[in-house]
């Protein structure tokens, strides 16, 4: 097998790289992982196959037949598109109770478990007819993409598609399977969350891949473990392979890059600029910045119940100093979430209270998603905050820094994929440790000039060591390697004479 025969690779993941409205426009995806996958949509021949997201979607795949859809974004992407529309009471399961809060929290570390989960019928049954179905159904898609084509490459994404890799190894055998898992994977004991028979499952699934990748050796050390303490395999943590079935699985590390041209390119932006502007025009002596989806991992509480310690013990910061915390409502259907973000607008108000003066508001909360004014504040900040409890990455803290123009000091939680990269360079912080994190800001604050622009140059290098395209190599030249010694380990065909 070789992934430079010509036949393009098969992505596939819930999240695709557009969404189609009602009146025919489209808006391009959300999240880290379409990020990173236009950039190997647009690295190589690939057919991109993902969830309908919307009934434009669905309509839009029911009138192309359920073939691939050619697209062009506005931003220049072209990409070869597959929409599956599952059923709405299925994908509501699949999504809003399965994969989001079930397995993002246990891949978080985020339930309590003193009071949740208290798993029943309803999610099980969410799991047997909602995950496992639209598993079933973006599988079927893959099939149909493949069929004809020989030893084909299918790279799989995410923890929405846990059991699509088993269902496709079913029906084709010969087919090259890749798992990217973008998000944290925990130790052994938070998988004992799920009930095994659905334990099992997901395992089962993801293993029937033929390589595993994760951002981090941490999550890879993880996954090894768990798969000798959970599903009792054997398991090679040198080579970071995992005996399974009659197969060697090969587990590796991943870490995601930024794209630094693309990035620099918004930073000169007019829109950016007219940002840049009114920040400015409202700027006090210093600038401490976060931005992030409004995400209970992100640990924003902790981060506000930091800089109000902070302002607490170092009052002669008061009135020259701004919080500027831009933040994306997410998931909002989730209880859980919609709670905690309106947790997050009550201690704004209780800190703005209790130190802002009549023309001084210390954090500025703006609860949107706009990457130029996001980018905007990037090049003015003095100190980024990235305190997330876990990350699987975390790309606004390799983004940050490479568009600063201030000497801008980053606080990185050790809690984050980017921290096995950047920990050099940032001031680490234990993202529970709230007197941690607020000497942390003051340190930033009074840093020298020197030191803060040291710290900022190691930072740019690290970011721009290497693109998503290093990224996209990495794992074919894996695929490459895997596949060619797959190929001479098998026996030679039988002569028929």
């Amino acid at each position: 097998m070789s992934v430079d025969s010509g036949a393009p690779l098969v992505l596939v993941s819930n999240r695709g790289p557009v969404t189609f409205e009602e009146d025919g426009s489209m808006s391009r995806g959300t999240g880290g992982l379409v990020t990173a996958l236009t950039g190997l949509a647009s690295h190589r021949d690939a057919v991109w196959i993902a969830s309908a997201m919307t009934t434009a979607d669905a309509k839009r795949a029911k009138e192309a037949g359920d073939e691939p859809i050619h697209v062009l974004t506005p931003n220049g992407g072209e990409y070869q598109v597959t929409l599956v529309a599952s059923d709405p009471e299925a994908y509501d399961g699949f999504y809003n109770i399965v994969a989001n809060p079930m397995l993002w929290f246990i891949q978080h570390y985020l339930w309590d478990l003193s009071n949740a989960p208290d798993i029943r019928q309803h999610e099980i049954e969410a799991f047997d007819y909602g995950y496992r179905v639209v598993n079933e159904d973006l599988a079927r898609a893959v099939i149909k993409q493949i069929d004809g084509l020989e030893h084909p490459v299918v790279m799989v994404h995410d923890y929405h598609l846990y059991l699509l890799p088993a269902m496709v190894r079913a029906a084709r055998p010969d087919a090259f399977l890749h798992h990217f898992v973008h998000i944290p994977w925990t130790q052994s004991d938070a998988w004992r969350v799920l009930p095994g028979r659905l334990r099992d499952e997901v395992f089962r699934g993801i293993l029937a891949n033929d390589i595993i990748g994760f951002h981090t050796t941490s999550y890879r050390r993880n996954f090894l473990q768990c798969c000798e303490d959970l599903m009792g395999l054997e398991v090679d943590h040198a080579a970071g392979i995992v005996r399974y079935e009659d197969r060697e699985v090969w587990v590796r590390s991943y870490p995601l890059p930024i794209d630094a041209g693309a990035t620099l390119q918004v930073a000169r932006s007019a829109r950016v600029r007219q940002f840049e502007t009114e920040l400015l025009r409202r700027r006090r002596d210093h600038l401490i910045l976060r931005v992030d989806r409004a995400d209970l991992s992100k640990n924003v509480l902790r981060g506000f119940s930091a800089f109000d310690l902070f302002l607490e013990q170092h009052p002669e910061f008061r009135e020259h100093v701004t919080f500027v915390a831009q933040l994306m409502p997410s998931r909002t259907d989730v209880p859980e979430y919609a709670e905690y973000l309106e947790r997050i607008e009550a201690l704004v108000a209780v800190v703005n209270h209790r130190h802002g003066t009549p023309d001084w508001m210390p954090i500025q909360l703006k609860l949107r998603d706009d990457l130029e004014e996001a980018v905007a504040a990037y090049k003015h900040y003095d100190v980024l905050l990235v305190n997330a409890m876990f990350d699987g990455m975390n790309l606004v803290a390799k983004e940050g820094p490479l568009v600063n123009e201030r000497a801008g000091v980053s606080i990185l939680s050790e809690n984050t994929g980017a921290h096995e990269e950047l920990g050099e360079y940032a001031l680490s912080v234990n993202p529970f440790d709230i007197q941690e994190l607020a000497d942390a800001i003051h340190s930033a604050l009074t840093m020298s000039e020197t030191r803060r622009a040291e710290r900022l140059e190691g930072l740019k290098a690290k970011v721009t060591e290497r693109d998503p395209g290093d990224w996209i190599d990495d794992q074919l030249a894996d695929i490459r390697q895997k596949a060619g010694l797959e190929l001479e380990l098998s026996p030679p065909p039988l002569d028929p004479a």
